[in-house]
């Protein structure tokens, strides 16, 4: 909507915008005559969200709430359901415990009010008056019971001083100079002492409950911490108690060191036994070679003992011969023993021969040094074997040990991580724990509102909103009015603006005619019609000019798509000029009454035709027009057709195809909506000449006025006068 269209709907509905305001303006004024009295109590609390010191304050990374949800986390705790309740109810204790008005207290009207909330049954309230204590809580618990009482009503469900919706809206809190360090809070009432006395109560409650609640935050925290920290205690107690029964299990006091020195005396034990398992082989190697040289001294010994048997033999069988010559033995047996003697002395020398063999060759060693060295080696041999079994056991043991002490190590490292693990955790909760009570202590010493100004007595009323309600109830009649214009102009499907029209018909718009209530008088509109049919006249001839291809004389037509357009007075119009221009012009118009006849007035000749029924094929206006008429084309140089509305007649489709070109006349007060447009579409399919858009009866300033000097009034026939619009077709 441009702002030219937005200023004709202002000044189409002018009486809109001012009988609406003026309506709306004046029930406001007479809705506030008995506007009661409003008295405003203020206080300031210091919050201390941003530069408040505190026992955090000097840690580099100390926490402190300077986001602006801190402070509203405050003024929703004043808000909260509880805190009104509260608030509502030691309020309301005082006002019970009063026996007459008190203007420090409660005015008349609330006392009278109060007192006849409270019903006979209830009376019994004034009598536990004198115990404050006792009224408090029996009127929270009242507050808070299921079934209904004049209390809870005052509390929860009425309009009271007392209720918590009232409390709630009237209760106010806000930052003062964009700064959270200060909390401005205000509470407006018809009484000067409930303001007062509400206002203090808000800020007592607000300050325990806000208290309460910053210090159970800590608690919580601390909480958790300190179960997490027992926790982490039993950990760290029994990953001890693992080592330590691993260190018992295992006799390990250092593992690393133990292991390092069960791996150097392993080393040093496969030296020694290396070089025991030498001295062993070098002993068995001497032994074996005295033993063969012992084996060489056994020949010696063999041969010494073989020649004491013989001896022995030798003297046996001679005290045998001896016996035998001396007994008188036998010449057989004595000759038997003689042969004896000599076979013992024979066998004596032969073991003679060997024994001076044995004893007489070249490496024969004494048989005392050999023995004593065999002995020597016999018991270095065994010492040594006996040191070879305690090192191969003391070796056995290290392996082990070194077997045992592989898989330890793993365990013992796992029981280390554990450990320390469980203790950072330890130490870590424990500071927790101690940042959490320091927090606590912190929030115990400056989690309270400090009271800047106490909330103070208001003996003046605040000025009355009885003007600004008028201004408000004039601001909002001017928005119903500019609302109902808007709605009507949204839902109105007519044309109201030359813009508009060339949006929803698709055409440019070749003129605008003004309403003209006095086509005979001098006046802006006759003059701006005029104007306008002379531009309408001018743009016509130059394209008759321009069209060569249709035959002459050429057919102006002209047509709308309801009745009542203007077609006529357009036409009369046009024919007035063709009249002054010394042109012959017919002008062919449908019957209305059928009782037109052929006229002849001033040069311009009128056919009157009958709608038939088939209009449609009818291809020329010599067929048209009656036969009676004596219509002939070639008699005039223009020939205007005016055609009934299309909504309810036939397109004469062959009889366009000779048009030069179409006048569409459109009445800007009638709608434009789908049958318009599709009508319109089938005209512009049938024609393939130019057509012009003509707007009648245009309102406001978009018709441009000549002056004076460019049109001058000139005399006019009532033959061939502009006739008023709203009576043509």
């Amino acid at each position: 909507m441009s702002v030219e269209v937005f200023l004709r709907l202002l000044k189409q509905h002018i009486l809109w915008f001012i009988l609406i305001p003026a309506v709306t303006a004046i029930a406001a004024f007479f809705a506030t005559r008995n506007e009661a009295k409003v008295y405003k109590s203020q206080a300031t609390l210091y919050t201390g969200l941003v530069s408040r010191y505190s026992l955090l304050s000097d840690r580099n990374n100390a926490y402190q709430d300077r986001s602006a949800s801190a402070f509203d986390n405050i003024l929703t705790t004043l808000n909260s359901r509880e805190t009104l309740l509260q608030i509502g109810v030691s309020l309301l204790t005082d006002h019970l415990q009063l026996r007459r008005p008190d203007s420090l207290v409660l005015g008349y009207a609330g006392f009278q009010k109060l007192h006849n909330a409270i019903t006979p049954e209830w009376e019994n309230l004034y009598y536990i008056a004198a115990d404050s204590t006792l009224l408090h809580n029996t009127i929270d618990s009242l507050a808070k019971t299921p079934s209904d009482n004049p209390i809870k009503t005052l509390l929860l469900k009425s309009d009271s001083y007392y209720s918590i919706a009232h409390l709630g809206e009237n209760i106010k809190g806000s930052a003062r100079k964009n700064t959270n360090d200060v909390l401005l809070m205000e509470y407006e009432s018809d009484d000067p002492a409930v303001s007062q006395r509400t206002l203090h109560y808000a800020i007592e409650y607000l300050n325990k409950r806000y208290s309460t609640l910053k210090t159970s935050e800590t608690n919580s925290v601390i909480g958790y911490y300190e179960a997490k920290l027992e926790k982490a205690k039993t950990k760290l107690a029994q990953a001890e108690a693992d080592l330590r029964a691993f260190s018992e299990k295992h006799q390990v006091l250092d593992y690393d060191e133990e292991a390092r020195n069960v791996a150097s005396s392993r080393e040093a034990l496969n030296g020694e036994y290396n070089q025991e398992l030498m001295r062993k082989n070098a002993a068995k190697a001497a032994l074996d070679a005295l033993n063969g040289r012992m084996g060489q001294q056994g020949s010696i010994r063999a041969a010494n003992n073989d020649l004491t048997e013989k001896q022995k033999k030798l003297s046996d069988a001679e005290n045998k011969l001896a016996n035998a010559r001396a007994y008188g033995q036998p010449q057989t047996v004595i000759a038997q023993l003689q042969a004896s003697v000599k076979q013992a002395s024979e066998d004596l020398k032969v073991s003679a021969q060997k024994y001076d063999a044995a004893a007489n060759s070249n490496d024969a060693i004494p048989a005392q040094t050999m023995a004593n060295d065999r002995l020597m080696k016999s018991l270095e041999y065994e010492e040594s074997s006996a040191r070879l079994e305690l090192y191969k056991k003391r070796m056995d043991d290290y392996a082990a040990k070194t077997n045992e002490y592989g898989p330890l190590g793993t365990q013992l490292r796992q029981l280390n991580r554990t450990l320390a693990i469980a203790e950072k955790e330890y130490l870590d909760l424990i500071q927790n724990v101690d940042q959490s009570k320091t927090r606590r202590q912190d929030v115990s010493i400056g989690g309270t509102l400090e009271v800047l100004d106490a909330p103070d007595f208001p003996l003046v009323p605040l000025p009355s909103k009885r003007i600004q309600m008028v201004a408000i109830g004039f601001g909002v009649g001017l928005f119903i009015a500019l609302l109902l214009t808007a709605l009507r102009f949204w839902l109105d499907k007519r044309i109201q603006s030359p813009e508009q029209a060339e949006s929803m018909i698709g055409m440019p718009v070749a003129a605008l005619f003004p309403t003209v209530k006095k086509p005979q008088v001098f006046t802006r509109a006759s003059m701006a019609s005029r104007s306008m049919f002379e531009q309408l006249f001018n743009a016509i001839n130059v394209e008759v000019t321009q069209n060569t291809t249709k035959p002459y004389p050429p057919i102006i037509t002209l047509f709308s798509i309801r009745s009542k357009q203007g077609k006529t007075w357009v036409a009369n119009g046009l024919v007035d000029l063709y009249e002054n221009a010394d042109q012959k012009v017919a002008y062919c118009y449908p019957r209305v009454t059928g009782k037109e006849q052929r006229e002849f007035k001033q040069g311009v000749t009128y056919f009157p035709y009958t709608i038939r029924p088939d209009f449609m094929n009818v291809t020329g206006v010599d067929y048209l027009v009656d036969y009676s008429q004596g219509f002939d084309g070639s008699q005039f140089d223009r020939i205007i057709l005016e055609l009934p509305a299309l909504i309810n007649n036939q397109i004469p489709v062959y009889l366009l195809k000779s048009s030069a070109l179409s006048l569409l006349i459109i009445d800007a007060s009638s709608p434009w909506a789908r049958a318009e447009k599709q009508l319109l579409s089938m005209y512009v399919r049938v024609t393939n000449q130019p057509i012009f858009t003509v707007l009648n009866r245009v309102e406001g300033n978009y018709v441009e006025v000549p002056g004076r000097a460019d049109v001058m009034p000139k005399p006019v026939s009532p033959a061939t006068s502009l006739q008023p619009q709203r009576n043509m077709l």
